[in-house]
């Protein structure tokens, strides 16, 4: 976020990653009670620390929801992006009234995690997944959107140390273990007062 105003954001940029830090809390396309299943979901498929804020893994879902935008592609059996995650949380929540005669919100956390083990396996059965299957539905909606709306958020770029979008920049060194002459270095064991010195002698 420090390179926000620098040569590597142009508007565009900053429009974008501006939009994702400022996404609506409140369930707009999902009902509360969707949302709230979709919030235990994420939960426990990418657990978050809790030294800085959360990325609003549920809240990013149901913004892209509202946008209606799909992948491009489906597999045969599987409803539309709308649809899809409609289904799946219903089908879900049917199936844990039938199986526990609760939500999947009020399962303790590591039967939440058989649950979703089951689902990624396919061991979830029950007729209201329909044409959809829970096995797909966990890789196709569940692993695939969560994770990736987890990654495109600067909380998650901070955390794993990529320095963010370059754009109209670009970055040119490609290669594995190489970084452009404008990223910081990486400090490793031992030499961190040398990583300063470098980053602090070009800026970064």
């Amino acid at each position: 976020m420090a390179k926000r105003n620098s040569l590597s954001w142009n508007d565009k940029t900053r429009e974008i990653i501006d939009k994702r830090l400022n996404v609506p809390r409140e369930p707009r396309f999902l009902t509360p009670v969707e949302f709230a299943v979709l919030e235990a979901i994420a939960d426990r498929i990418i657990p978050q620390p809790d030294d800085r804020p959360r990325v609003p893994l549920a809240a990013l879902v149901d913004d892209r929801l509202v946008a209606d935008v799909g992948d491009g592609y489906r597999s045969a059996g599987s409803p539309r992006l709308r649809e899809a995650w409609r289904q799946g949380l219903a089908a879900l929540e049917t199936e844990m009234q039938a199986r526990y005669d609760r939500s999947f919100t009020q399962l303790d956390p590591s039967t939440q995690d058989l649950v979703l083990k089951q689902m990624q396996k396919g061991e979830l059965d029950h007729a209201a997944w329909g044409t959809m299957t829970a096995k797909e539905f966990f890789k196709s909606r569940l692993a695939h959107d969560i994770a990736t709306l987890y990654y495109a958020h600067p909380a998650a770029w901070s955390e794993m140390g990529f320095g963010g979008p370059a754009a109209p920049r670009g970055y040119v060194r490609m290669g594995y273990n190489e970084r452009d002459s404008w990223e910081a270095a990486e400090a490793s064991e031992g030499k961190e007062d040398q990583a300063r010195k470098d980053n602090a002698r070009v800026g970064r």
